[in-house]
């Protein structure tokens, strides 16, 4: 019995379809095809005072690099190859050569650090001594101190208007917020805001701050043309994170014991919409066109995705459910550049989930283990 011929053109199809195929798995499982040389890493700390270091191309974890205690304040360089933080315990801001995963430097700067920002060039890095209330300035290239200024009590933040001219100075110590000069660091007037004020969010004209507190149910906002208190909002309870819409029209602050988001008129300086998210509503990040916010949820084990437009949770889409479970108490959340991932950091299971975060086909990807109880998270693209 003969066995019939193979059609070629049958054959050069099923290959064709094969490589397809293979090509749409592939697409579909790695955030994007990069150049060659190019590199994309996640950077995630952990409680025994390393950085675990994940190849988002590949999905898997390719170093640990040992820090030091009490780290915090963990950020990507905007525009060099390194990751920069503190350590808050042992008082020095570091810095982490991405290509060689290690430690190019540690520059003391006094008790307790907590965070640090850039400038908008990324040649200075400025951070605080939360126990020596000192403000600093440092070269990012040749890790020289150019500038210190005495601050208010117990400072704990240090942000750069858009504008470079103001570093404003949260005061955790005497609920106050320091404006000092964009150039020498000179405290030029310290403002009273409200009680153990925790972070600053500051409009695109650097016209206008808001000052938040974790532990008060309400938001100071501070007219920075004038250097004087206009308001102290109430909310509708303890904020856990704030996030300014890119056009600086509305402030969106999350608050856990209040199960919810609300929106605040930055013109009006009135609080409006309230969006019930779910129990424990913890971190939040905003979609490049600010059409959608991703919302963590520390007790849900969830991540919840708000049309903040509409002011609506969107639980389906296309008939597919869109509440994302994640690991166990969720918390730090990026995109990575091209939002393509989602990345959610989860405390209490030690991994990193890796979300897919086009809308049309949203779902978790893979989780990561990253060590015990992870923190912060820096994303690079390098």
């Amino acid at each position: 019995m003969t066995r019939p011929r193979k059609n070629p053109r049958i054959v050069v199809l099923g290959v064709g379809l094969l490589v397809g195929a293979i090509a749409l798995i592939a697409r579909e499982h790695r955030p994007s095809f990069l150049r060659p040389g190019l590199r994309l890493n996640a950077y995630v700390t952990t409680a025994d005072g390393n950085i675990s270091v994940i190849d988002l191309v590949r999905l898997r974890a390719v170093s640990r690099v040992a820090v030091g205690p009490a780290l915090s304040g963990l950020r990507e360089h905007p525009t060099r190859p390194e990751v920069w933080g503190v350590s808050t315990q042992d008082g020095y801001v570091f810095v982490l050569d991405a290509r060689s995963n290690q430690i190019s430097a540690r520059l003391p700067v006094g008790a307790a650090p907590f965070a640090l920002d850039f400038s908008s060039d990324g040649t200075q890095v400025y951070t605080t001594s939360s126990g020596s209330d000192i403000l600093f300035a440092i070269d990012c290239q040749s890790h020289a101190f150019l500038a210190r200024a005495r601050t208010g009590r117990q400072p704990v933040l240090a942000r750069v208007t858009p504008d470079g001219k103001t570093i404003l100075v949260v005061n955790h110590g005497d609920a106050s917020l320091g404006v000092h000069d964009g150039a020498t660091l000179a405290q030029r007037v310290k403002i009273p805001v409200v009680s153990q004020p925790d972070d600053v969010a500051i409009l695109p004209d650097s016209s206008l701050a808001f000052v938040l507190s974790r532990s008060q149910p309400r938001l100071s906002v501070v007219d920075l043309k004038r250097s004087v208190l206009l308001a102290n909002l109430q909310l509708a309870g303890t904020p856990s994170d704030m996030l300014l819409k890119p056009d600086g029209g509305e402030l969106y602050v999350i608050s856990p014991d209040a199960h919810g988001l609300q929106a605040i008129n930055t013109w009006t300086h009135e609080v409006g919409d309230y969006v019930m998210l779910g129990d424990s509503p913890t971190r939040e990040i905003l979609s490049a066109d600010a059409s959608l916010l991703y919302v963590t949820d520390a007790s849900a084990s969830r991540v919840t995705a708000v049309d903040i437009n509409n002011r609506r949770v969107i639980r389906t889409v296309n008939g597919r459910e869109l509440l994302i479970s994640v690991g166990q108490l969720p918390d730090a959340i990026r995109f990575d550049p091209a939002e393509n991932l989602l990345l959610v950091v989860n405390r209490g299971s030690g991994d990193l989930s890796v979300i897919r975060a086009r809308l049309e086909n949203q779902s978790l990807l893979t989780m990561i283990p990253v060590g015990e109880h992870p923190q912060e998270l820096a994303v690079k693209l390098f």
